[in-house]
């Protein structure tokens, strides 16, 4: 195997990761990035593979011992569907399935396409951030509608994600570790009186459809429903901020315009994706595309890279809306496909439309920079004029 080195806080990688990415394809099947200390996965076909292949899971079979001052985060984690297995992952993702439903989530267009409208109102005449005023307001709003808590908390729903969130990034620090540990208990504390109101009087929201959710007898815990709202809006929320963020850039440099919003919010995804790399564990001493795995090895899949490889996307570094293609990876694949796609799918393809049927003339104020947040890959700001 063939081993790179390549640091992930780099500034001209986050400014542009695909060069790295077609210089790693050719190399193989699978690379060792030797920052990461592991082998990387760069091609659609063996990306996919191993996204869909059950030898490989999100959860480490020799957890590591948490440091205390940890703890608070790892516990709201350890109730995550996004980093169990089977038999843990499969009920709790049923139950999430059973009120979050494709009927539920097609709903809420008109109530999108609404929100999208007043915020591009509230627009200044002045050169403006659109990532603040738009992509971070939007859906945080939707999420908290969804979920059925009080829109004024939105900027609390919004601060406590980004600091859970950096969890994830490259080169988090100490400050950021214990950010992550406060807002998880502020979070958990304030979701878990609003599941006990909702207990004793429900409402038409999707905490009260948790609560309800039963599948052969079984329902989530008060631990479960609380982990499980806090993922749809971390998840969910930051990568729809930078799918927004990167697509209104790409739609500005190219000059190209949402004629039709469904194809032209895949080609973003495909194109630009909010995430670029996920992690797999080896369930056991396994054989992958000619690597011995030993139980507890990790695989990065470079998501991005999947997503350019030109075996499977004619002119992959050309933004094409129209194109015909297969499936991207942005959303994953397998056991772990996210099950929010539907609805950032929904809100990036109304968001899309309304904001450049409402703002025919919007531009670049300044040159948009990447935030050195790998594998996180979005904007730090996107100022624009009307």
């Amino acid at each position: 195997m063939q081993h790179v080195s390549q640091a992930p806080t780099d500034p001209a990688l986050n400014q542009d990761p695909y060069p790295f990415y077609n210089r790693i394809r050719p190399l193989g099947d699978l690379v060792w990035w030797e920052d990461y200390n592991m082998p990387v996965a760069g091609s659609h076909a063996v990306v996919s593979s191993l996204l869909r292949d059950r030898r490989f899971g999100r959860e480490n079979p020799f957890p590591p011992e948490i440091p205390a001052h940890q703890a608070p985060f790892y516990a709201v984690e350890a109730h995550s569907m996004l980093e169990l297995e089977p038999p843990r992952h499969t009920r709790l993702r049923g139950l999430v399935l059973r009120a979050f439903t494709s009927r539920r989530i097609k709903e809420l267009a008109p109530e999108i396409e609404a929100l999208s409208h007043s915020l591009i109102d509230d627009f200044p005449d002045a050169p403006f951030d659109l990532l603040t005023e738009f992509a971070q307001k939007l859906p945080v709003i939707i999420i908290a509608r969804l979920l059925g808590v009080p829109e004024d908390k939105a900027p609390d729903l919004l601060r406590w994600s980004n600091a859970m969130v950096r969890m994830y990034m490259a080169a988090r620090t100490r400050a950021d570790e214990d950010a992550a540990a406060l807002a998880a208990t502020e979070f958990s504390d304030y979701l878990r009186s609003y599941v006990e109101a909702r207990r004793a009087k429900p409402a038409d929201d999707l905490i009260t459809n948790l609560i309800a959710a039963e599948e052969d007898g079984e329902r989530l815990s008060t631990e479960e429903l609380i982990t499980t709202c806090i993922l749809l809006l971390n998840a969910g929320h930051e990568a729809t901020v930078h799918s927004l963020g990167n697509g209104v850039k790409t739609a500005l440099l190219t000059g190209l315009r949402p004629e039709n919003p469904d194809t032209f919010a895949e080609e973003v995804l495909r194109f630009d994706p909010p995430l670029h790399m996920f992690t797999r564990f080896a369930t056991d001493d396994i054989e992958a595309f000619g690597h011995q795995f030993k139980k507890g090895d990790q695989v990065g899949l470079l998501l991005g890279a999947a997503n350019r490889d030109p075996l499977v996307y004619p002119a992959p570094d050309s933004f094409d809306p129209d194109r015909a293609m297969p499936a991207h990876t942005s959303f994953g694949a397998g056991l772990h496909f996210c099950v929010g796609a539907p609805l950032a799918r929904l809100e990036l393809s109304i968001a899309l439309k309304a904001l450049f049927a409402r703002c025919p003339n919007l531009a670049l104020a300044e040159q948009p920079e990447y935030a050195t947040s790998y594998h996180f890959h979005g904007l730090t700001r996107l100022m624009v004029t009307r």
